[in-house]
């Protein structure tokens, strides 16, 4: 007979304990339900390949895995959905998105949180972008690595800390340079450990810094976390408009329905040091503006195209940093609007809830 004990140990040491319903061990024949990581047909057919082998492999051929994949969108007790829940100490969470990359969004959430350190919130800052973290760099701490503290009788991640800025990336995991190549679902898992197995402590704000464009990683955070609220970053280009639209429409989608507290314009214009006067809009003049009118979102900030910001981000020393400067000052003020954004947010609508699976069904990738 084998021991039921070494089976849960096992769904232990490969990580699905999460997605198990329902164990039964009968001699040698083991009885197990579970919950795909996707919707998708081809995501539940590979977890039973993968299960069966590693079952095989770790137990051999005696032992008779009785196995049921449950994919999330057949599902129908509330066992089957997988439901987010709030951080312990987190009052706000907010979801910092772009449309497309090469907009300066890390750069933004960074001097965010920044910001919101100096005017007294404390702040932490997850880095959502599993292919390409770029929060340690920003920070100067891309050779530091988290530690583990006993909170409640369990070993939790300690975030690293920076100018009073909580933080986590899986480049604090990874070596430099090397290439993260992860399918959806090890992402998606990564993602949920930095979230749950972290010791956040007492914050007035989480930001997660998303990664560019819609996809899994994006309906894994709205499906692990009540998002607050989404701010999104563009620059004036006609294409990153287009972009913030699709943006916009995925956080407004009824499945997911979160509030969007405002966009942010990023190298709205630029000013040279000769001629501080002047503003010569590079990219195109007031897009973000109409965009914004025509969506019923406001616009936060205009950040300049300054060449101090990028040298900061850099360098690990984020541009708001700097005292008195034009750069802080236009932080102080996007800042203060997105705030203003979230209190109106906060007394004319109720917490919003993390998404659950079951309703992404159509979302799913295609076969």
């Amino acid at each position: 007979m084998i021991d039921k004990k070494k089976v849960q140990d096992f769904l232990e040491e490969i990580e699905v304990q999460d997605l198990v319903d329902n164990l039964q061990v009968m001699g040698n024949d083991v009885y197990l339900d579970m919950r795909a990581y996707s919707p998708a047909m081809h995501e539940k057919k590979k977890m039973e390949v993968a299960m069966r082998q590693a079952f095989a492999s770790k137990f051999g051929q005696e032992v008779l895995l009785k196995l049921k994949v449950v994919s999330p969108e057949t599902g129908s007790s509330e066992k089957d959905k997988i439901k987010g829940k709030k951080i312990k100490g987190v009052k706000n969470i907010i979801a910092i998105a772009s449309g497309k990359g090469g907009v300066g969004k890390s750069t933004v959430a960074s001097n965010m949180a920044i910001t919101l350190s100096k005017m007294g919130f404390s702040v932490g800052l997850l880095d959502a972008d599993i292919y390409g973290p770029s929060i340690p760099t920003m920070f100067d701490t891309v050779e530091e690595k988290p530690l583990s503290v006993e909170v409640e009788g369990r070993s939790l991640m300690e975030p690293i800390e920076s100018y009073g800025i909580k933080m986590l990336s899986i480049g604090y995991f990874s070596r430099a340079g090397q290439a993260v190549v992860w399918r959806g679902p090890m992402a998606s898992r990564a993602l949920h450990q930095m979230v749950r197995d972290a010791h956040w402590g007492e914050l007035d704000f989480l930001l997660i810094d998303l990664p560019p464009g819609t996809g899994d990683i994006h309906l894994s955070i709205v499906q692990e976390l009540p998002i607050t609220g989404a701010v999104i970053v563009s620059t004036p280009q006609h294409i990153a408009l287009a972009d913030v639209r699709r943006g916009v429409g995925m956080f407004r989608m009824e499945s997911i329905n979160v509030p969007v507290l405002g966009l942010i314009e990023n190298m709205a214009y630029f000013t040279p040091q000769e001629l501080p006067d002047h503003r010569y809009y590079i990219f195109g003049k007031q897009g973000a503006q109409y965009l914004a009118e025509d969506m019923g979102i406001p616009v936060l900030g205009e950040i300049p195209l300054v060449q101090s910001i990028r040298e900061a981000g850099d360098v690990g020393r984020p541009a708001a940093l700097q005292e008195n400067t034009a750069v802080s000052a236009v932080y102080i003020s996007t800042v203060q609007n997105m705030l203003k954004s979230l209190v109106e947010r906060n007394k004319n609508l109720p917490p919003t809830e993390a998404v659950k699976i079951i309703t992404m069904a159509g979302c799913a990738p295609k076969k």
